[in-house]
């Protein structure tokens, strides 16, 4: 993995502004960024490759979603 996404998983705090999702409620948002990181996982991990650059889709769903959502189960993991 580069040292520049390196650098910004490290300096993570907050999801960043996505012109996809201009609108207060992020809830598309919160639901992307959980779909992207299970695709990401899966892929990479059907490749034998380290899943590591699909750590940035888990920190923003999860500063995005309610926290219900995060730690709830999901039937949506089936994807």
């Amino acid at each position: 993995m580069s040292d520049e996404i390196q650098e910004k998983i490290k300096n993570y705090r907050t999801a960043p502004f996505d012109a996809r999702f201009p609108n207060t409620n992020q809830t598309r948002n919160c639901y992307q960024n959980y779909l992207d990181f299970h695709r990401c996982n899966k892929s990479l991990k059907a490749k034998n490759q380290d899943p590591a650059p699909c750590e940035w889709y888990r920190r923003v769903y999860k500063s995005l979603c309610p926290v219900s959502w995060v730690h709830g189960a999901c039937p949506c993991k089936a994807l």
